[in-house]
């Protein structure tokens, strides 16, 4: 019986409008229906799959509501995940969106996979990935980003 799908990952906001925000209004989510919890938040997704949950940080009682929230965690840190990746298409019309609002994003391209990659991160410093596969050295945007072929190898690493 495997895992076959994300359903949805859950961030702590200390601002829940400017969150919501972003994933709808620079990353394309909608605003989806969502049971009547004891505490504000947003469901988002694309093509109504739920993908993103998110509520206030700074809640009375957080640890009750946020089973991962222990009662001391600390505001504005992504822990131990490094990103959330999702699959895009157009990787042209984000460039253009995340310039038109002077979003800083990092570009990578991974030529031996086709894929062209963009990095962000949303107003809580969560990185975000973008995957845009199927894109060829060719057609991959005009670009200053890195290049997984020709970054430095690293061997094992031992604890």
């Amino acid at each position: 019986m495997p895992v076959h799908s994300l359903n949805h990952f859950f961030i702590r906001t200390q601002d829940l409008e400017a969150t919501k925000d972003f994933f709808k209004d620079i990353l394309g989510f909608e605003v989806m229906p969502r049971p009547d919890f004891p505490f504000p938040g947003y469901w988002m997704g694309i093509n109504g799959s739920i993908q993103v949950h998110m509520g206030p940080s700074n809640i009375p009682n957080r640890e009750k509501y946020y089973i991962g929230t222990p009662p001391n965690a600390v505001n504005g840190q992504t822990g131990v995940i490094d990103h959330v990746a999702f699959l895009a298409e157009e990787p042209n019309g984000f460039i253009e969106k995340f310039q038109k609002n002077q979003i800083n994003f990092r570009p990578r391209y991974f030529p031996e996979s086709n894929l062209y990659q963009l990095f962000i991160t949303d107003p809580n410093g969560v990185m975000i990935e973008l995957n845009f596969f199927n894109i060829s050295a060719e057609n991959a945007p005009k670009w200053e980003g890195e290049d997984y072929s020709k970054m430095e190898r690293v061997g094992v690493i031992s604890n």
